[in-house]
Parts: C-alpha cells; structure tokens; sequence
C-alpha cells in the first residue's frame, strides 16, 4: 500500500511517500480502508520531534474515515470514522491506503457527512467535546471561546451552541467577526489584554462561567473575565510553556483551571466521544464543515510543509 511514513524526527525532509505491506488485523482489531485521513497540525509537529514517546519507523495521522474491511463481522462494510492517541504515534496512523486499530477505536460515520467531511472533524470536535464536558457546559452556561476562528474554536462554538449554551466568540480581526456574526454568534473583537473583562461583561453580566481559551495567549486576561467559581479550559500555551499567571485573582473567584490535551484520550474513548455527538450532525444540530481541500496522498509531504509554513487550509488527505 502507499503511505507516508518517517524513519526519524527533526526534519519534514524525514518524511516520504513509501510502499509498505497492506496491514492485518489481529485478533480484536479492525483493518479499515482510508477513504479520506485529516491532517492536523499535531502530525506536523510529531515528524519534527515534538512528542518524545513516538515509536519508528512511524506511519502519521490521527483522524480517518473509511470503511472496515476486517475484524468482527458487525462491523466489515460499515463506514466508521475514528481518531485518538496511538495511530501515528505509537502504532501506524491514517496517512496509508489501511491502518488497523482495536475494534472498539472507532464510531459510525454520520450519514450527512462525507468521508472527507468526517476526516476533518476528529481532533477539532474531541478536543472541543472534552473541554466543554470537563468544564461543565451545559444550556444556559455563559461561555466565552477565544479564538473561535478556529477548528477548535469553531467546534466548541458549535457543540455549545447545541447544547443551549449562551455562546460569545472572540476575535481578533473584524472579517472574522462578521463570518461568525453570519453564522448566529455572538461575537468581540479582541483589543487590548486589559480591555477583556469589559468587552465580557457588555455581554455577560457578572462575566463568563466559563472561558476556553484556544490560542494560549489570553489566560492571565482570562481570568478578570471570569464569574465567581468560573472555569477556564485552555489547550495552548507559549512555546517555551511559560505564562504570567495571576493565581491569587483566580484563588478571589473561586476559579478553576481546566488543561485541555486530546491525546490524553485513545481510540476507543474518542470513539465513545464520536458516538456521543455524531448524531448531531444527522439531526441536523451541529453544522457540517466547508472548505475542505482534499489532496491525493501522493501530495502529502507538500501538505505537511505547508502546514509547517503557517497555512491554514483544513486539508484532507485522500488515497
């Protein structure tokens, strides 16, 4: 089969496209087609060096959808979507023609959605879907997303809304206001750190019970924002990790700390996640993604280096 893999890490030049033996599943595994296999920029980062429990030579990618082709008889022929720690890491991952993973590491494919749609949403929607679960979302919660221009952002901004949050996005650049604006949300554009709790409070009075700050960038601003006994969940940080933190203004509210890593989870409890929210997309709650750029797998690596440059493009690798 075809498949990207690497055989050290450091460099993208490590990864090339290669032929390998079709994989087979072992005994409680499935060995799945790849129909279409997201790229995140986690992958990214893994072939640089930055996830030191990597095993190699490694085959990347976390997010696929595709059909099972072997495994348990309730599951061959069924179109599943899947995603988790362990594929691309510690076992081969989803930038191949197969990838093979325990039986229960994957959820059914939500009809609506294409395998390509599918691909793109694993780890955007089971970071968000962790984040708004571990700090207590539900209808009615005053949440306020940072950065919710972006896949996770956008995803929390989506699973929040389904759940009857009060949902307010923030924002840097006035264009990206206004396509969330277009979208039904509540939206600031971000101005200075200190100026964050008032542009809050002009929303939410008394400030938001709960902040998810996707960028990293905001947690001391956060914290003036914040309700009494509020949470905020974050999922970046500076490359270096460190923050100015002002620990006492949060210890006067009662706040909570929420650290936010999606590969904490493996397949199978995100597969318990997909389960959870995929019928969403069917019932028609949860919006279903545009502005997928599917690219043959054999254009991977030039993917990768895009990614690596900055590019924001949400791309889908398809066999």
């Amino acid at each position: 089969m075809q498949a990207l893999q690497f055989t050290a890490t450091g460099s993208l030049d490590h990864l090339r496209l290669s032929q390998l033996p079709t994989p087979v599943a072992a005994a409680g595994e499935l060995l799945v087609r790849v129909h279409a296999a997201g790229l995140n920029p986690s992958d990214v980062k893994n072939v640089l060096g930055r996830f030191p429990y990597t095993t190699l030579p490694r085959v990347p990618g976390r997010d696929f959808a595709g059909v099972v082709e072997q495994g348990p008889a309730e599951w061959v022929g069924r179109a599943v979507w899947g995603t988790g720690k362990g594929p691309g890491f510690t076992r081969d991952g989803a930038h191949a023609e197969y990838l093979t993973l325990p039986a229960g590491g994957v959820a059914l494919k939500p009809d609506s959605l294409s395998f390509e749609q599918a691909a793109s949403l694993g780890v955007p929607y089971t970071t968000a879907w962790d984040a708004l679960e571990r700090s207590g979302v539900q209808a009615g919660t005053r949440l306020l997303v940072i950065g919710g221009n972006g896949a996770v952002g956008q995803a929390a901004l989506a699973l929040a809304k389904a759940r009857g949050a009060e949902v307010l996005a923030a924002v840097r650049q006035p264009a990206q206001a206004a396509t969330l604006r277009a979208q039904g949300y509540a939206v600031l554009v971000l101005e200075a750190a200190e100026a964050l709790a008032g542009q809050v409070e002009a929303h939410f009075a008394g400030g938001a019970e709960v902040i998810f700050d996707t960028t990293g960038f905001w947690l001391p601003a956060a914290v003036s924002a914040l309700a009494t006994f509020g949470r905020i969940a974050i999922i970046a940080a500076p490359v270096d990790g460190l923050v100015q933190f002002p620990a006492l203004a949060l210890y006067r509210k009662g706040g909570v700390l929420v650290g936010v890593n999606s590969l904490l989870y493996d397949t199978v409890q995100c597969a318990a996640m997909l389960g959870r929210f995929g019928g969403d997309f069917d019932r028609g709650l949860l919006p279903r993604p545009e502005r997928i750029r599917a690219v043959p797998l054999s254009e991977g690596v030039a993917c990768y280096h895009a990614v690596n440059g900055g590019s924001s493009d949400k791309v889908v690798l398809v066999p």
